[in-house]
């Protein structure tokens, strides 16, 4: 009786909760449009006009290339982030040589180098295109991956990988089945975090010079004064993050963590 009292009053509070959530939104979206009935559409365009223009971001063809471009680049981005900022954590962890160019030279560097500095020298090095953009992204990505992943290789179980190396001597083997477990949550979060900030990088390396993408979009419609692509461009973004959150980022996390 006690636990089925207990589950009821969570539910209840997870049921209130999540009313007020949905209340602040539709309150949100009623004074959105109170507000835009009395100023011009170029100065706050209404809720309805930014909600046809976001749905012609994913079905219309003209708006579509520019959405799907932007995700790849994205994803791209925050998988070789995610696969060079590993790779220089496992190199430092492994070598003590290494552990001071990588945690005291290199980490440094990367992590106070600012945005648009990058972004400026993508746009004199590289044509404007998809691999300056990515540049731009995996140069300000990879410091964060580098972080996560070193944290988790020194808060690793050191007995569970010395019990693993007593069973077998195949040392692929025992990264496979004891390390990258045992990593798979820092590894996870550092994706988390990069594919949050890969969105924010890429439409500023899109604004300096690409000539497609949701930052080239924004950009057009700042110089036609064209406020309902502009708002529509930033919930698209919204929803995509939101979308690859829950739709695999979560379901991973989930998976791992009943391993």
């Amino acid at each position: 009786m006690r636990n089925r009292a207990i589950s009821a009053d969570g539910d209840a509070t997870g049921w209130r909760a999540r009313l007020l959530g949905e209340g602040l939104v539709v309150l949100f979206f009623a004074g959105w449009w109170l507000m835009a009935r009395g100023l011009p559409e170029f100065v706050l365009p209404g809720p309805v006009a930014v909600a046809r223009r976001l749905l012609d971001l994913f079905i219309n063809p003209d708006f579509l290339g520019h959405t799907a471009i932007s995700t790849l680049r994205v994803v791209v981005s925050v998988l070789v982030a995610g696969i060079l900022g590993t790779a220089l954590a496992f190199l430092a962890h492994g070598a003590p040589a290494w552990e001071v160019i990588v945690q005291e030279r290199i980490k440094p560097v990367l992590n106070s180098f600012p945005s648009i500095g990058w972004a400026i020298l993508a746009a004199v090095w590289f044509d404007a295109g998809n691999f300056s953009v990515i540049f731009v992204e995996v140069a300000i990505l990879i410091p964060f991956c580098l972080v996560n992943v070193s944290e988790g290789l020194r808060a690793m179980d050191r007995e569970l990988v010395e019990m693993g190396r007593s069973f077998t001597r195949h040392r692929a083997r025992v990264w496979w089945r004891v390390t990258l477990p045992l990593l798979v949550p820092y590894l996870l979060s550092a994706i988390r975090i990069a594919y949050g900030i890969g969105w924010k990088i890429a439409l500023v390396s899109e604004l300096v010079g690409a000539p497609s993408g949701l930052g080239y979009l924004m950009l057009r419609a700042q110089t036609t004064a064209d406020s309902v692509t502009f708002l529509a461009t930033c919930f698209a973004i919204v929803l995509i993050f939101v979308a690859g959150e829950r739709l695999v980022i979560a379901p991973l996390e989930r998976r791992f963590a009943t391993r």
